[in-house]
């Protein structure tokens, strides 16, 4: 009789688990990514310090995130820790997590829309996965780049079609960062002048843009929109220069003021 050997994680690795019992030495969690595999959080890594009550911390039926301190392969036993998991590790576990279960939803309907088979399913992630660490991120860069950000990747057209079509179920996070101008030039034609030297800088690359509108003579408003600040403050500053730099050229002035920023949407 041949015996299936379990699949382990490995120790330092982010695991998402599901309390099954609390005990007063710790707490007994199945592994949601290793089939439920049962693993053992011991009371000294729970808190720092003295617990006087364990489900202060961790209840049965909970979801958390826990670190694999310990694995034991020949009794395929697995020890974990809470107190090891930093906010920012466990919340970019659950990002991972989150983004791994829209990916599985995404193949689900490409799936059933292209009448692929299990196996062929597979071969269409091995693809994927040959470029991306993660299917989620073949997604979301088709969904910041368009389609042909995976050009590289041999898939038929209609398979193509459907990652472009989920794709575009992704909210790209975007923020605003925008400011007031005000723009005179004393030509007789300073109007038409400022208007041609506002409309030749905005534009829109990807997921950054910037737009201009009149607000009353002389004030115009600037907006700058991109996934992070530091894109669009960048694209801002450059925008700002050129368009002084134009007025100046011309013997006008120009003044701007920034206003605050705000994040639009999130992931």
């Amino acid at each position: 009789m041949v015996t299936e050997i379990a699949e382990l994680p490995e120790e330092g690795e982010l695991v998402i688990a599901t309390v099954k019992e609390v005990t007063g030495h710790g707490a007994y969690v199945s592994l949601d990514e290793y089939n439920n595999l049962t693993a053992f959080l011991h009371i000294s890594e729970i808190a720092t310090g003295w617990i006087r009550n364990v489900e202060r911390y961790i209840r049965p039926k909970q979801k958390t995130v826990l670190k694999v301190i310990r694995v034991h392969k020949g009794r395929v036993e697995v020890d974990l820790s809470l107190k090891q998991v930093s906010g920012e590790e466990k919340k970019s576990k659950l990002i991972e997590v989150k983004k791994g279960e829209k990916a599985s939803a995404f193949m689900d309907i490409i799936k059933k829309r292209n009448n692929l088979n299990q196996e062929q399913v597979h071969e269409l992630e091995d693809k994927v996965l040959l470029k991306f660490d993660y299917v989620y991120d073949m997604f979301e860069i088709v969904a910041r780049k368009g389609i042909e950000a995976i050009k590289t990747i041999e898939l038929p057209e209609e398979i193509r079609s459907s990652i472009e079509e989920e794709s575009k179920k992704i909210q790209i996070p975007e923020v605003e960062v925008r400011g007031t101008l005000e723009v005179a030039l004393r030509a007789p034609n300073g109007i038409n002048l400022i208007k041609d030297i506002l409309s030749s800088v905005q534009s829109e690359k990807g997921n950054a843009k910037i737009s201009i509108t009149y607000i009353a003579a002389p004030k115009y408003r600037i907006t700058s929109r991109a996934e992070n600040f530091k894109i669009a403050e960048r694209i801002m500053k450059n925008a700002i220069e050129k368009i002084s730099l134009m007025i100046e050229k011309k013997g006008g002035t120009f003044k701007y003021t920034r206003e605050d920023s705000k994040k639009r949407r999130d992931v």
